[in-house]
């Protein structure tokens, strides 16, 4: 037997790498990718705030300046100093996100402990809480703008608001190169109109500048109870999207990321909220839409539109975000295999989940249409978005003591305060479970259960398959031995457990009675790591002349091409795609009489397995090339 290392051959030039576009470029687009969701906050965050703190009650200048500090500092201490100057640092291999934070301090603690793959779950299913009611309360809070233009069109926000959600939804397969590149400058107006807006209230109402001063936000929360508590909740949706500047690290870099904030859009965001404060301050009965009453009567039109656009551009990056966490919670062996369809030839990250997209529109038009209005929404916010960042804490502190090997004092030092921070968020927002804050935990908790009912399963089923495999290298001389036709070609075998001989093969000897001229028995394993190096995508192993056994990596990031990959490795294993068949086990799975799982659990596991996507074309291997054999298998 002989170890056999497949590498790219000496003859094969590796292409140049592509210039990356300038700083600027990378930092424009940044703003429209990554910022867009924070930016449309203004939209309903100071009048959800102020609305929790006076109880119906007047509007004082203690209230808006306690609470204009307190978002202030928010931005400050959460998103300046914890996301963009810290966490951004915690990359896996240039990627960032709370699955990736996840695969790093399962490569620091080792794949055996139970509650990192527990924290990474939790905040992947707050995510798509989040997923759900970002498009929801943004496009909603843009359309009721046209409220103030005339009283007239208040019956139409919600039909216009739907009709642009599933609008938004039907144009998503058509994939979002070419609209992407308008994201960027369109966001840029925004924050310019943002910040031009609030500049000449500023100026007719210093006093508001004042509100910098944490002191007013602090005197804020002790002189007003539980009611500043629950204001204290509605200021965190001043900081909904932060995840988005660590979860979209990889596209863009940590400079262009930190410049876009620390130059532009933290100083426009600054100077609205200043300006929505010192309008207040001034006209205490514009509580009602402080963000519109900003500008001028012959403005409202243009910065309805523009909201509108910014908000659709601010739930496609939400959109976007969702196809690319269930990717990776795919390749992580979190949830069944998808239909992941790329929509451009040339952007990795260009891609379309038919499954994802229509159940997300659906939970999105539901979310509009029974809510109503961003008002009644901004309650069911906080807490997927609270819940994510205190997971995202939790698995930072673990891959800053275990990974990056900082002493325990240093950790604490670091970490501590933002877990302090994000848990009291957290805790405020608790207050708002029975206005609307139990929607995001219930699909948390549902999508936790589903990934851990699959997680489990899969485990189980991989111990059982293993039980009922034969080790190849006792079982395949005598098989050479005894089978004497061959068939010319290759025949690959794809198969969970590279060290036996995969059911697949068994059968087709089974029924068939023949073997190929070349066999390769083929694994598919997920890396850690975003993406694998060609050099390390595959090593193999020389069973017998007949007989390779190949294991393929693949990161998390990636779109396993199992064709390719094989390919890539000439003239190692001397195939021809003409005259290689692929074979693929297909498992009709059965409720066994006893299972370690309960009842619902076996019931959640078939019901996923029978409806994850086809095999042959999650690996695109193809159609004309894969043969299927099916058995029989009870869990």
């Amino acid at each position: 037997m002989t170890d056999v290392s497949l590498t790219a051959g000496a003859g094969q030039a590796r292409a140049p790498a592509a210039l990356k576009p300038g700083v600027l470029a990378l930092t424009i687009g940044a703003i429209g990718v990554v910022y867009g969701d924070i930016g449309t906050s203004p939209l309903y965050a100071l009048k959800e705030s102020l609305n929790a703190a006076r109880e119906g009650g007047e509007t004082t200048a203690v209230m808006v300046t306690g609470v204009i500090s307190l978002m202030l500092w928010a931005l400050i201490i959460i998103v300046t100093i914890k996301y963009v100057l810290v966490m951004l640092r915690a990359d896996n291999e240039g990627e960032g996100g709370t699955l990736s934070l996840m695969a790093l301090a399962e490569r620091a603690l080792g794949n055996a402990t139970w509650f990192i793959p527990l924290l990474g779950m939790a905040g992947a299913s707050l995510f798509y809480g989040d997923a759900m009611i970002t498009p929801a309360i943004s496009i909603l809070s843009a359309v009721e703008g046209l409220e103030l233009i005339t009283p007239a069109l208040t019956p139409y926000v919600l039909p216009i608001s739907l009709a642009i959600i599933v609008a938004l939804f039907c144009v998503q397969s058509r994939g979002t190169a070419r609209v992407a590149k308008w994201c960027g400058p369109i966001i840029v107006v925004w924050f310019v109109a943002l910040a031009l807006g609030g500049l000449p209230h500023i100026a007719a109402s210093p006093d508001i500048i004042a509100a910098f001063n944490p002191m007013l936000g602090a005197e804020f929360l002790l002189t007003h109870g539980l009611a500043g508590m629950v204001a204290l909740g509605a200021v965190f949706l001043t900081v909904t999207g932060a995840e988005a500047l660590y979860a979209d690290l990889g596209h863009f870099g940590r400079k262009p990321i930190q410049s876009a904030w620390l130059y532009f859009v933290f100083p426009a965001l600054a100077l609205n909220y200043l300006g929505q404060g010192a309008l207040l301050l001034t006209n205490p009965a514009a509580v009602e839409s402080p963000f519109y009453r900003l500008y001028p009567e012959w403005a409202l039109i243009p910065m309805v539109v523009l909201a509108t656009l910014a908000t659709i551009i601010a739930s496609q990056a939400v959109i976007t975000g969702a196809y690319s966490i269930t990717q990776q919670a795919i390749q992580l062996g979190l949830l069944p295999r998808l239909d992941i369809r790329r929509t451009s030839e040339t952007e990795k990250g260009q891609i379309y989940m038919p499954a994802v997209n229509w159940v997300l529109m659906i939970a999105v038009l539901f979310l509009a249409a029974s809510f109503r209005n961003s008002s009644a929404l901004a309650s069911a916010y906080g807490i997927a978005v609270t819940g994510t960042m205190v997971v995202t804490v939790c698995l930072a502190t673990v891959v800053a003591h275990a990974y990056w090997r900082w002493p325990v004092w240093k950790t604490a030092l670091v970490m501590g305060p933002f877990f302090v921070i994000d848990t009291i968020f957290l805790g405020a927002n608790a207050l708002k479970i029975m206005a609307g804050g139990w929607l995001p935990l219930l699909v948390g908790g549902g999508l936790l259960a589903l990934m851990l009912t699959w997680r489990r399963g899969v485990a189980l089923l991989k111990h059982k398959m293993r039980r009922d495999e034969l080790d190849v290298t006792e079982v395949w001389p005598k098989l050479d031995k005894k089978i004497k036709d061959r068939v010319p070609g290759t025949a690959v075998f794809l198969t969970a457990q590279p060290d036996t001989i995969p059911i697949a093969l068994m059968h087709n000897l089974k029924h068939n009675k023949v073997l190929h001229a070349r066999n390769l028995i083929v694994s598919i394993e997920s890396a850690d790591t975003p993406r694998v190096a060609e050099s390390e995508r595959s090593t193999a192993q020389r069973i017998a002349d007949d007989l390779t056994v190949v294991r393929l990596r693949f990161g998390y990031m990636e779109e396993p091409d199992v064709p390719r990959a094989l390919m890539n490795r000439q003239p190692a294993l001397d195939l021809n795609p003409l005259e290689t068949s692929y074979y693929l086990s297909r498992r009709t799975l059965r409720p066994a009489t006893r299972s370690e799982l309960s009842p619902w659990q076996v019931r959640v596991f078939i019901f996923l397995s029978r409806h994850a996507s086809d095999a042959s074309r999650y690996f695109r291997i193809p159609t004309d090339r894969a043969v299927e054999i099916g058995t029989q298998v009870t869990i």
